[in-house]
């Protein structure tokens, strides 16, 4: 059967899935010799049919093909294979670097293939369990990054840190473990050092090295600057780098999101069209897109970019998240299986976490609101799941949970006006802290001048003192500047409560200009 199994490596490469596995089918089952060659001939044919049938996503299956060839290939005399060659190695599947090509098959690979099927079954102990079997002399890139995923799911940071340090050393552009390393609070100082580290490929000039390192360190500098919420640093520098590499979709698409979390919408969409100019398949970050598509009432271009997803790709979880944001207007319950099917698809995957919480408290649901913005922060806290969580406890009455949560992310994000707003919003809750919430929001104008969200809240905070005079001053000198319908529509609202009717109805009329502008 020597000759079939090169075919079915030959299909494999050429990524036939469904009929390596027929003929993997045939492999296994067939009669041969029951001496030693004859057990390591089929724990060979078991780890290409655990490929074919990983392949074709049938995880499970492909899980007891590969435990069966473990278990094949230990029932082999140690002395005995010795004298038997691998064919892995003359079919030229997948051998690693530092296995023993007279081993019937390299056995931490098919560890690895074992840790990869758990993985995807969302099985990540057992992952773990199987990557830790693997002696780490004999590591791959991959198995390292893999490694470290798994250490960070199971929140052994320090392990992870190690795993993808090893990965930077290896290649410095594995951006994967650059992104981990820095939400983990790794210094830039810290990557120049691994930088230094990595080999030299192909004897590249030093010039060009110098070049490249120059980039790499203001990509590692704006990933650290994001990780410790200094995202105003961070697009300066993302900025700098468009400089560099215009038309560059991924650091596009990292504005943008930067930009959506921290509430600069507008220049957020305006990005993320840019990206879809330039690669209409794109799929990263589109959920954050719909999002944003959806809180500005654009139901036209949500709608399209929904229907160009289910296009592209109907499985990923930034479709499911996309099709929840679309159907929260018709349905809300509708929109929160979507958001708990992204989930599915990815356990990991914040925006669903992010979607599904606010569609908790539309839902009047702020319990369950609370455990998925927990959730969202797990993974990676950010202004949302902090604005989230202060929601969802003030619905529940939680005032002192609010306020922990609020003051949290305001020492996190010391340089951000949304999180001191956030500290405010708890105040104003009772008549007794309107003091504190005027000076938050006070701090917050002075912090971003441009923040229309403190400015409203502090119009708010007026008119429920009886300040409606001051609340107007304010509200003029916004509306001066930025021709924004919500503006117009408070300070309208103000001069309504004032029996000042003419002014309210002018404003009234600027919101609607506004509005459909």
């Amino acid at each position: 059967m020597e000759a079939a199994r090169e075919s079915m490596a030959a299909l494999l490469d050429a990524g036939l899935f469904a009929s390596a596995q027929t003929l993997g089918s045939f492999l296994v089952s067939s009669s041969g010799a029951s001496n030693d060659a004859g057990m390591s001939m089929k724990a060979e044919s078991l780890v290409l049919h655990g490929d074919a049938l990983y392949g074709e996503k049938e995880f499970r299956r492909a899980l007891n093909a590969y435990k069966q060839a473990m278990q094949c290939s230990r029932s082999i005399p140690r002395q005995a294979t010795s004298n038997i060659r691998s064919s892995v190695s003359a079919t030229g599947r997948s051998p690693s670097p530092n296995s023993s090509n007279l081993l019937p098959f390299n056995e931490n690979e098919v560890k690895f293939k074992i840790a990869l099927c758990h993985s995807a079954l969302c099985e990540h102990r057992e992952a773990l369990q199987e990557m830790e079997g693997i002696p780490s002399k004999v590591r791959t890139l991959k198995m390292n990054l893999m490694l470290g995923k798994l250490y960070r799911i199971s929140r052994n940071s320090r392990s992870a840190v190690v795993c993808y340090k090893e990965c930077l050393r290896h290649c410095p552009y594995v951006f994967e473990a650059i992104t981990a390393l820095a939400e983990m609070g790794l210094s830039a100082k810290e990557f120049s050092l691994l930088f230094s580290q990595a080999p030299n490929r192909g004897g590249k000039l030093p010039s060009d090295s110098l070049d490249a390192q120059r980039w790499w360190n203001w990509y590692v500098e704006a990933q650290c600057c994001i990780a410790s919420h200094d995202y105003k640093g961070g697009l300066d520098i993302y900025l700098e780098l468009m400089q560099r590499f215009p038309n560059n979709v991924h650091i596009l698409l990292e504005i943008a999101k930067v930009e959506a979390i921290i509430g600069r919408n507008d220049e957020a969409i305006m990005n993320f069209e840019k990206a879809r100019l330039i690669d209409p398949n794109i799929m990263t970050y589109m959920d954050e897109y719909a999002i944003l598509l959806k809180t500005k009432f654009d139901y036209i271009k949500l709608n399209k970019l929904v229907h160009d997803m289910l296009h592209i790709d109907p499985a990923r979880p930034e479709t499911c998240v996309a099709l929840a944001a679309m159907w929260e207007r018709k349905d809300e319950r509708k929109a929160l299986t979507y958001a708990e099917k992204s989930l599915r698809v990815d356990d990991r995957h914040i925006t669903g976490y992010i979607m599904k919480g606010n569609l908790h408290l539309s839902l009047n649901r702020p319990d369950m609101a609370v455990t998925d913005f927990r959730g969202a922060q797990e993974l990676r806290a950010d202004l949302r799941s902090y604005q989230g969580l202060v929601r969802a406890y003030l619905a529940l009455a939680k005032c002192k949970d609010a306020l922990f949560t609020a003051r949290e992310a305001m020492k996190v994000m010391h340089q951000s006006a949304k999180a001191l707003k956030l500290v405010g919003d708890v105040h104003a809750i009772s008549s007794s802290g309107r003091e504190k919430a005027r000076k938050f929001y006070e701090s917050a104008i002075r912090l971003e001048p441009g923040f229309l969200g403190a400015a409203l809240a502090l119009a708010d905070l007026h008119v429920a003192e009886g300040r409606n005079r001051e609340a107007v001053t304010l509200l003029e000198r916004y509306v001066r500047q930025w021709a924004d319908d919500s503006v117009n529509i408070k300070l309208a609202q103000v001069y309504a409560a004032t029996n000042m009717l003419n002014d309210a109805l002018f404003h009234y009329q600027c919101a609607l200009r506004c509005a459909f502008s």
